[in-house]
């Protein structure tokens, strides 16, 4: 794929930015046109970047997992806290994702590639985090690091404000702890 010129970048990125701040707004969904008005962009030129409404989900989500995943790499501390700290980080991924993998799994027959990718590309990050935390002895170790996820998933599904699931998150991720 050849370089995109400094200006078509910049506004790929505004019409990015833009998704990613109406898609976090509560309330109607957001149209395309919504999209490029936001980014102060032609519709032209946002079609020209996501020639559908589907192509800019994709790019937005893929956006999310690849912060999740660098963030497996940026964590420090004793290797439960590098785990620990890399599963907080994707509990507010899955909080904010909902909108956006919702939508692109209600417009798909299956969950699709992108989808599909992106966990195999979440596990491959987080797994040498969970070994290294289980092999110090700091982690338990009859959990998979599939399980682990299910469990921040499951609390994260629980209905009402954020600030009513997180203690029960920090519990839930207390108890990975080896006593």
């Amino acid at each position: 794929m050849p370089a995109r010129r400094a200006d078509a970048e910049r506004n790929r990125e505004r019409i990015l930015a833009a998704a990613r701040t109406g898609f976090a707004e509560p309330g109607a969904p957001l149209s395309m046109a919504e999209v490029a008005r936001r980014a102060g962009v032609g519709m032209a030129t946002l079609y020209r970047n996501f020639p559908g409404r589907r192509d800019l989900l994709e790019a937005l989500y893929t956006d999310q997992v690849d912060a999740v995943c660098a963030a497996a790499a940026s964590v420090d501390g004793s290797p439960s806290d590098r785990f620990l700290s890399w599963v907080d980080h994707f509990a507010g991924f899955f909080a904010k994702k909902h909108e956006i993998a919702g939508e692109l799994l209600a417009q798909a027959e299956g969950p699709g590639p992108v989808l599909d990718r992106s966990r195999e590309r979440v596990l491959a990050a987080g797994r040498p985090l969970l070994a290294a935390a289980q092999e110090a002895g700091e982690v338990r170790g009859d959990l998979s690091l599939e399980q682990v996820l299910d469990m921040v998933i499951a609390v994260s599904a629980i209905h009402g404000d954020p600030e009513y699931s997180r203690p029960i998150l920090q519990t839930a991720l207390d108890g990975l702890r080896v006593s």
